[in-house]
């Protein structure tokens, strides 16, 4: 695998950031945001992301950095054959993560080609709510959707994740930075735009609940692609020591100046359009093409923005099935390309027909419901609230109390003022980001 490995910082930087970017910041962020009270959510994601998610991001790359080795075998690299379990979990939540996440990245695709007929920027708020709720529920689009994005996915990975990636990264997530700017241009000028502001940045904490909590977290882990290994896999292709702390600190960056922009793109729209801003995982899909329809050109940049969203979509899902096809392969002592291939076929097949009933959730399997949750939403829930939080506890501890403190010190006091932040580092996986997890898994269960 490390013949797979990055070209260049930049590159590295760029895919890491596809990968943690994706729907998590596009898609999942606005919507949480809206059906979470806006501001006072939007306050507890930033607070987790830098002080728990940078820590965890860290902590991933140390591992995949100086182990070399994907998920399933790091852990045994270092000497710690014992916590391989924490590996395990992560290809599992991967799995699981990709066979819902599939689903978001069919509609999007479905939607990408709506977007060159140029009849979505033709439609009302009402009429695109009504197309929305076609394709969410029409076993055909939503399983047809699926299985197109997947197919797209494993053939990616098929010729070889990071030299493709890499350099589309370079080019279009660029495109989609200036994409999102031209839309929150737009959509700040129209006429009730500011309520929309006021929504997503002035805290409301009467707003927030012991479930608004916990999704904030939730949301900090889910965006940064933390506690599945993606990092730590995507860390074992680094060539260089001293790239952990920059890396991190931009593609945290990024990540939050992309969930801002959405944020700044979809809230001002919603209100100035008369929508609910907890419309729910159908937001994006009915406030976008509102947005073009008012602007000039509004269908080209419609039809850009989706492309370049499936771009970002496919960027995670790729670093979701790098992680599971990866590990598996690594597993063998005689790994080979083939071994690869049917690997990355076979897993592909799987994640599809697991998540065969997430795409019937908005359809004909929406009666299922335990708990006034559909199984789509319980596979988030799982993934989301309660396997990531855990998978990074898991790493935060181990980083913290069994990485070996010389591979830390090399790795990251790659300057003075660096080497202050170590001891404020290790505090957080050690005990700041544990504890914050363990108190907000807990919390619901003891006190619901």
């Amino acid at each position: 695998m490390k013949s797979n490995a990055w070209a260049s910082k930049v590159g590295f930087i760029l895919a890491a950031a596809g990968s943690a970017i994706g729907l998590g910041a596009i898609w999942k962020f606005p919507y949480t945001t809206g059906t979470n009270g806006g501001g006072a959510f939007l306050l507890l994601f930033l607070v987790f992301t830098l002080l728990l998610g940078l820590p965890v991001l860290i902590a991933e790359f140390l591992i995949g950095r100086t182990s070399g080795k994907t998920a399933l075998r790091a852990f045994e690299e270092l000497g710690h054959k014992k916590f391989t379990f924490i590996g395990v979990l992560g290809v599992i939540t991967c799995f699981l993560l990709l066979s819902f996440y599939s689903v978001i990245g069919g509609w999007v695709l479905i939607y990408t080609v709506l977007g060159f007929s140029g009849n979505l920027t033709s439609m009302s708020g009402d009429q695109l709510g009504e197309l929305f709720g076609t394709i969410s529920a029409s076993p055909l689009y939503a399983i047809l959707g699926q299985v197109v994005f997947l197919v797209i996915t494993g053939l990616i990975v098929l010729r070889g994740v990071q030299s493709g990636i890499e350099k589309m990264s370079k080019i279009l997530m660029p495109l989609l930075f200036l994409c999102f700017i031209i839309l929150v241009s737009r959509s700040l000028t129209l006429e009730g735009a500011s309520e929309g502001v006021r929504f997503f940045i002035e805290p409301d904490f009467s707003a927030l609940n012991r479930t608004s909590v916990l999704s904030a977290l939730g949301q900090a882990f889910f965006s940064l692609s933390l506690g599945v290994s993606a990092m730590l896999t995507y860390a074992s292709y680094m060539k260089e020591r001293g790239q952990i702390n920059r890396s991190a600190g931009w593609i945290v960056s990024l990540n939050i100046v992309v969930s801002l922009l959405a944020g700044f793109a979809i809230f001002p729209a919603v209100f100035a359009s008369g929508l609910d801003p907890a419309e729910g995982p159908s937001l994006l899909f009915i406030v976008l093409p509102t947005v073009f329809s008012q602007v000039q050109f509004g269908t080209v940049f419609l039809t850009l923005f989706f492309l370049l969203f499936a771009f970002a979509s496919i960027t995670s899902s790729i670093a979701m099935l790098e992680v599971v096809v990866s590990s598996i392969t690594d597993r063998k002592e005689d790994a080979t390309v083939q071994n690869k291939k049917r690997n990355t076929i076979i897993t592909t097949i799987l994640v599809a027909i697991v998540g065969v009933p997430s795409a019937l959730s908005f359809g004909v399997a929406s009666d299922i419901m335990w708990f006034d949750k559909t199984i789509f939403d319980w596979m988030d829930f799982l993934v989301s609230n309660i396997l990531m939080p855990i998978g990074a506890l898991l790493i935060s501890i181990f980083a913290g109390f069994k990485l070996d403190r010389a591979i830390v010190e090399r790795e990251l006091a790659t300057g003075p003022m660096l080497k202050r932040m170590i001891p404020f580092w290790r505090f957080s996986v050690c005990y700041l980001s544990p504890l914050a997890i363990l108190i907000i898994l807990i919390w619901p269960l003891v006190f619901s």
